[in-house]
């Protein structure tokens, strides 16, 4: 039997155990072509049906309509950070960004290669223990950007910013199709799969045609969104397999009932740790404000680092690992996304209870 342990990994992240062992199945002969996905052209009628579903099933379940385009793509969600501004700001324009953490700063350093960059909101003078949810925004941005979720610092948007009529960008790599939201707001998505989506290798981007139609000319074409979008992924050839996984997980978003039912799920399993952050506040110390908590990555210290080295190795024990905050700001960090079932948060609860209690 499959050893599994209760994967907290803040990404590449957990996947659902249907989708893998749908996976092991058609390894070896994806649906009789006697080939592995991995093998098949990407030119071929079977990965035109991956690929068409996969697309269909971002609009289906995140409620979307034919005016935004689904790209998979290369490079990471910080290739994204580069082609943002690349196709949309210039040096004679300015862009609005919210810096919510390390990714966001990332993002604003790129984008200050390519133009004028206003500084629309920041919590970096507190740690970025919270969500500035009030952006300035100066009359001549051309767009806002943000991130909708902050997997070092363990902070999330519980509301999103009125752009005042700019394009809304948000990376949102580490809590897509967590929840319920209308994604009909945004202008652009994009969002690396590792987290939430499926493995390591393919981002996802979800640009509206009105946006589209605002792309840079005179940018190398592989970089271009109009690019992708006209050829829909596959001007070049795309990370496959990645793309196959991340139909799968869309399909097992689906057969859960969507984001509703989802979010249910995932409200679940945050409240279990906040609940208990909340009962010993004085021992699992909180490192972000109420109105700011991420479901996607919960945030914590104990009074001391010993006490943490020892959590995460008995947790490990115990059959829970990826426990370890990340090493810029240490600590202890619980990866919530949509595939670690509610039991995992249970078991992790009642282990933080009883830790507690000898320690």
């Amino acid at each position: 039997m499959t050893h599994r342990i209760y994967n907290f990994n803040p990404g590449p992240a957990t996947l659902p155990l249907e989708v893998l062992e749908t996976a092991r199945q058609e390894l070896l002969d994806y649906r009789g072509t006697g080939m592995s996905v991995m093998e098949i052209s990407h030119r071929s009628a079977e990965f035109d049906d991956i690929n068409d579903t996969a697309i269909a099933l971002f609009r289906e379940v995140l409620g979307l309509d034919e005016s935004y385009h689904v790209l998979f793509l290369g490079g990471g969600a910080s290739t994204q950070f580069a082609m943002v501004p690349m196709n949309f700001l210039s040096k004679d324009k300015t862009a609005a960004y919210v810096d919510t953490g390390s990714w966001s700063s990332k993002a604003i350093k790129e984008a200050r290669v390519f133009g004028n960059v206003h500084l629309a909101g920041s919590s970096k003078d507190s740690s970025y223990d919270h969500i500035p949810y009030q952006p300035d925004l100066p009359g001549d941005a051309v767009y806002l950007h943000i991130t909708s979720n902050n997997t070092i610092f363990g902070t999330q948007y519980q509301q999103f910013p009125d752009p005042k009529g700019l394009p809304l960008i948000c990376d949102m790599s580490s809590d897509i199709a967590s929840r319920q939201l209308d994604f009909r707001k945004f202008d652009l998505i994009y969002a690396g799969a590792q987290k939430n989506l499926g493995p390591a290798g393919v981002t996802v981007i979800i640009i509206k045609q009105t946006l589209l139609d605002k792309c840079a000319d005179g940018i190398p074409a592989i970089f271009n969104y109009k690019t992708h979008a006209g050829k829909k992924s596959l001007y070049n050839t795309p990370p496959a397999f990645p793309i196959y996984i991340v139909k799968l997980v869309m399909e097992w978003v689906k057969k859960q009932g969507g984001l509703a039912a989802v979010e249910k799920v995932n409200r679940a399993k945050k409240d279990r740790i906040y609940e208990m952050i909340d009962r010993y506040p004085d021992y699992f110390k909180g490192t972000v404000k109420p109105d700011s908590r991420s479901w996607m990555n919960i945030t914590l210290r104990l009074p001391n680092e010993d006490l943490e080295k020892k959590f995460i190795a008995e947790a490990r024990a115990a059959g829970m690992g990826g426990l370890k905050g990340h090493r810029s700001v240490g600590g202890i960090r619980v990866s919530l996304y949509n595939a670690m079932p509610l039991e995992g948060a249970d078991k992790l609860t009642q282990f933080m209870e009883d830790f507690k209690n000898k320690n």
